[in-house]
């Protein structure tokens, strides 16, 4: 039987705290289907019952990615006046849309879960809710477009191909869509990379600066190390995850060293080596104190990050309001 840690005071949300006896022998018989139909990899639908732990790690993870996406238009849409031609704008402005359509998808999957929006962007706006510690750092220039695109892109696909087999049915479908945009990202970045590489020695320069600033932050993308995660053995059991954060990570370094190479570009750590015994790259210790700092809010740009998002939301506030006024005389004619 595919077991849990959790308590039966866990287990989910049709359970009865205050009571015993044929309740909890109902729970138990749901929690066992459950786990079943997760091992058997069967999507779990927003119908079906769940462990209300289940549900609020899917929240936490899904409004968590959704937060990530429209905060990430942050660092490119500050390029969008100054990009070096009217083509690489062109681009960067379908990629900052694609964003904001990830988003969307992602939010609208996290409210079948029974949250709302204005709920997770709250959670957000207060500093209760997180979102990825890559975009609170500075895109200082050009360069840095083409290192999101390139790493921090490449790194996110390499988090979400996983979940388009995740074991929540909405959230494996959204990533669908995403994953094959990210790929447009990710391509987008590489080529613009290629484009400086192959420059003038300012932008070569410039590529290879922006490769020393992205690298570290892009590898703790993943998350902590496996045994300073606290979520991932649960994440796992469920099949949330498919893989853990260090799996997620060595498999980036593995894709992605060989593409630096071919820019002639060098990766900024001085301990990275090829393993004949492993066929893996072993690779430097990471800065965790500064991963940390970063998801306490103490990033380089962090603040300006949060402002942006309060002030957006205020700002857009008549919209909701206009756009609530007009659904409710809508239902009201409906109804007359």
């Amino acid at each position: 039987m595919y077991t849990t840690e959790l308590s039966k005071s866990d287990i989910g949300m049709k359970s009865d705290r205050t009571k015993s006896g044929p309740v909890a022998v109902e729970d138990a018989a749901l929690l066992d289907a459950f786990e079943a139909r997760v091992a058997a990899d069967e999507f779990i639908e927003p119908k079906d019952w769940m462990p209300e732990a289940y549900r609020r790690t899917l929240v936490r993870q899904i409004s968590q990615h959704a937060h990530s996406e429209i905060v990430g238009m942050l660092p490119e849409g500050a390029w969008l006046t100054r990009a070096p031609s009217l083509r690489r704008k062109a681009v960067l402005l379908a990629k900052v849309q694609d964003e904001a359509g990830h988003g969307l998808y992602l939010y609208c999957a996290a409210e079948t879960l029974g949250t709302s929006r204005e709920q997770m962007t709250e959670a957000l706006n207060a500093g209760k809710a997180k979102y990825s510690t890559i975009f609170n750092y500075p895109t200082l220039t050009w360069a840095d477009i083409g290192a999101i695109g390139w790493l921090v892109d490449g790194a996110a696909i390499m988090n979400q191909v996983p979940l388009q087999r995740t074991s929540y049915g909405p959230y494996a479908r959204a990533m669908v869509r995403v994953c094959k945009e990210e790929s447009f990202h990710q391509r987008q970045g590489y080529e613009i990379m290629m484009a400086m590489a192959n420059g003038t020695p300012a932008q070569r320069e410039m590529a290879q600066d922006a490769l020393n600033r992205w690298w570290w932050p892009s590898l703790m993308m993943f998350g902590p190390p496996d045994e300073n995660s606290p979520n991932t053995a649960q994440s796992m059991r469920w099949r949330i995850k498919r893989d853990t954060n260090d799996e997620l990570r060595q498999k980036f370094v593995d894709i992605t060293v060989p593409q630096a190479t071919y820019l002639g570009l060098t990766v900024p750590d001085a301990d990275l080596t090829w393993n004949d015994e492993t066929g893996r790259h072993d690779y430097g210790a990471i800065d965790w104190e500064e991963f940390y700092a970063v998801v306490r809010g103490e990033g380089p740009v962090a603040k300006e990050r949060m402002k942006a998002r309060r002030e957006a939301w205020a700002e857009g506030a008549w919209v909701r309001e206009a756009a609530q006024a007009y659904e409710a005389k809508r239902a009201a004619r409906l109804a007359a």
